[in-house]
């Protein structure tokens, strides 16, 4: 290979690219070399050509399929380029499936059905060429004010990975190479602001942001990893070695692609100045260990083989990324693919994607309060009111292509079924009247339809007032990537509207439809709560219908809050997994307990949790067996998910007051009991010690299990023995659960 022939292979070309703006400082970076320029000595990657403009999805594969051709037969080497696309909430792809977001599936407390999704999702883009899928996101929330909290799974590191490297096995298993995002540090930026510096130091890094990624590389065997755009300490990730390759190549065996996040390269010297031009920052990020400039050649081309030539870059570090790059294509089959007949028709939203669409926002739905107003009694007349009552774009997150794309596009059809709130109270109530109004927008302070609002609110039996977020990107809406905030109350004047409303003295069921947790602690508790208070983090196309369902009582509520509802913006970052003096006490006076703790959630049942055992005494470097009893008290069936905690009672570091070590779904019938056996691997207590080792001392364990972190049902301990446990790539990382009935 020529050196030109071997840049190509490690740099994509977005074809579509123009005036759409879908990633960061994506009008400023356009390149101006033309795509038959591009490809003359080969291509590594097609970047988004289906995702990036509405493109009919048979016709952009039959130019798909011809393209590929014309790589084959018309450059020297003959290699196609990998086609890679945004799937976080589905293919990112005009008519295709949309489902929960991220949060939702760390609300649902369920990976197999994560798993399921992410195969739909994955066999969707195999057929139409798709070779590699930008997902899943595994950075763990800190702080809710950034706005990419949509799309993320959780605060809890373990239910990050574990559900994590479920959507890696689903998408994988369709023949789909996943990528994970964002390594690493992402979601600790200052204060939740987009890309700004991160100042974890390297115990927060190894314990809360390094074991899901981790996970996902050993146990879900993830083929490709994107770099963090985040500096850590004053170095940018994209050229920190210490974890694009010593980390995650030498230690955890990852044998697979890393590829830049959009633009990443470029901004080692256009953003961070760690680079004096592009052709220093490909040097300094392939040196780190960046194989695969995303999504064009800003850096990679012309830059570097400069650089090459000045005798400032060893070429061998190219021969590396290169050989990487083939091995990924070569392992998707695409050196031996003809590509001679492309579909001819996609159904890109099947009953298929639908009933999982369905399961996944039902199972998502959070129920924070309710004074017995739910389930609903045969209402005859129902007011549906908020910004987001009749609104399917309240239903999707920010990388939806609704809300990603077709912004951009507003006289273009969505191209599937999604409907409202509204509309699915109608079709569930249909002996109801059932009276529309907004109220108010998402955002800004017109309050010129409070009366009307008010107005159907009075007449009403009963108010469903839906509210929330409307997801965007970079200030286009009121969460998604670029849309922080440094408050957490409802965005505009949501609050005004909904406090107007509850003082009508009409029971009023709020529903929260929103892409991160909100300071609603007014709405929650007190003399002028709403009746019930229901959280749909964007539960995608069958989301309407799934809250509809879940209101009249034809499903019971079983999501747990995956993140803790804050009582502040002041009271950022927070996170349940804190030591004592992180969390509120008296030598403080400011107070960040938060509204409702992590794994909250109630139900139209009740349940019992007792009897928890486990083993007096076990080695500090072996496993051991918990049982719990779960019974269902009600008269309902219900699904609860049981929840495992533990707190290190004394440590060479300061441990969190409390961590999630396993969790179960279980569904009950009245009356019906059931055992949950988690069998744990010490490894699940390791933190990382003084000298920078992951160890497990010996030493007290108390456990318990209970509604959420904060709810000490029931009780019991288990001394760790022996010496001191340093861990291997051997140990146990995924507590495995056991339902006996």
């Amino acid at each position: 290979m020529t050196l030109d022939e071997k840049l190509a292979q490690l740099v994509g070309f977005w074809v579509d690219q123009g005036d759409e703006v879908v990633a960061p400082m994506a009008g400023e970076m356009a390149t101006s070399t033309r795509y038959e320029d591009a490809t003359v000595h080969g291509l590594g990657h097609l970047t988004r050509v289906y995702g990036t403009r509405p493109v009919d999805p048979v016709e952009r594969a039959a130019w798909l399929w011809a393209e590929q051709r014309r790589l084959v037969t018309e450059t020297r080497l003959g290699i196609p380029a990998l086609v890679h696309e945004e799937c976080l909430t589905g293919l990112a792809a005009w008519k295709a499936a949309t489902f929960p977001t991220p949060l939702a599936w760390g609300a649902s407390f369920d990976p197999a059905l994560v798993e399921e999704m992410a195969e739909l999702i994955g066999g969707s883009m195999r057929d139409l060429g798709i070779h590699q899928g930008l997902a899943p996101v595994l950075d763990v929330i800190r702080d809710p004010r950034w706005g990419r909290v949509d799309e993320c799974i959780a605060e809890d590191p373990y239910v990050v990975g574990v559900i994590g490297t479920a959507y890696v096995r689903g998408l994988q298993e369709a023949g789909v190479h996943a990528t994970l995002k964002h390594f690493v540090g992402y979601s600790a930026s200052q204060a939740g602001r987009n890309h700004a510096p991160v100042h974890a130091g390297p115990r927060e890094l190894a314990d809360v942001f390094l074991p899901p990624f981790e996970m996902a590389v050993r146990d879900g065997g993830v083929r490709s990893v994107m770099n963090s755009y985040a500096e850590i300490d004053g170095v940018p990730v994209a050229a920190t070695t210490e974890y694009l390759n010593d980390l995650l190549r030498e230690t955890w065996g990852f044998d697979g692609i890393v590829v830049s996040d959009y633009f990443a390269v470029a901004f080692l010297h256009t953003m961070h100045a760690v680079a004096r031009d592009r052709g220093e920052a490909a040097r300094l990020a392939l040196e780190a260990g960046i194989d695969v400039e995303l999504p064009t050649g800003d850096a990679y081309t012309e830059p570097l083989a400069a650089m090459v030539q000045a005798g400032l870059v060893d070429e061998a570090l190219i021969d590396r990324a290169v050989a990487r790059a083939l091995a990924q294509k070569d392992e998707l089959g695409l050196l031996d693919a003809t590509f001679d007949s492309p579909p001819t028709e996609i159904d890109l939203d099947s009953p298929a994607h639908r009933a999982v669409a369905a399961r996944l926002a039902e199972e998502s739905v959070v129920l924070l309060a309710n004074d017995g107003v739910l389930p609903l009694a045969r209402p005859a007349r129902v007011a549906v009111v908020g910004p987001n009552a009749d609104s399917s774009e309240a239903l999707m997150g920010c990388y939806s292509f609704a809300n990603h794309v077709l912004a951009h596009h507003p006289d273009v059809p969505l191209g599937f079924e999604i409907p409202t709130l509204a509309a699915s109270l109608a079709a569930t109530l249909p002996d109801a009247q059932i009276d529309v109004a907004l109220g108010c927008a998402a955002e800004g302070t017109d309050r010129s339809g409070f009366v009307e609002a008010e107005l159907l609110v009075r007449d009403a039996d009963v108010a469903i007032v839906a509210v929330g977020d409307r997801a965007g990107l970079f200030g286009r809406g009121t969460v998604g990537e670029g849309n922080d905030v440094d408050s957490l109350e409802l965005p505009g004047v949501q609050r005004e509207l909904v406090q107007r409303l509850i003082a009508t003295g009409t029971p009023v069921v709020l529903v929260v439809l929103s892409g991160r947790p909100y300071a609603i602690d007014w709405a929650l508790d007190g003399e002028h709560a709403a009746s019930a208070v229901v959280q749909a983090f964007f539960p995608g196309e069958e989301g309407g219908a799934a809250i509809a369902r879940i209101l009249t009582g034809a499903a019971s509520p079983s999501g747990r809050l995956p993140v803790t509802l804050p009582r502040s913006a002041g009271a950022q970052p927070y996170s349940y997994l804190h030591p004592f003096l992180g969390g509120p006490n008296e030598i403080t006076s400011a107070d960040n307990t938060p509204v409702r703790p992590f794994g909250f959630g109630l139900s139209y049942t009740t349940f019992e949790r007792t009897e928890l055992s486990a083993p007096a005494e076990v080695d500090a470097s072996g496993r051991f067996a918990a049982t719990v009893r779960v019974r269902n008290t009600g008269t309902r069936a219900g699904t609860d998910v049981v929840q495992l905690y533990a707190r290190d009672v004394v440590a060479s570091v300061t441990r969190p007051v409390a961590q999630l070590v396993g969790f179960a779904r279980v569904s009950l019938e009245p009356g019906e009991s059931a055992t949950v056996r988690f069998d744990v691997p010490t490894a699940r207590f390791a933190f990382t010690g003084r000298q920078g080792e992951r160890i497990v001392e010996p030493g007290s364990i108390e456990l318990w299990v209970g509604g959420s972190c904060a709810d000490r049902e029931t009780q019991t301990g288990v001394e760790l023995t022996g010496e001191v446990h340093t861990v291997t790539a051997a140990d146990a990382r995924i507590v495995d659960v056991e339902i006996l009935r």
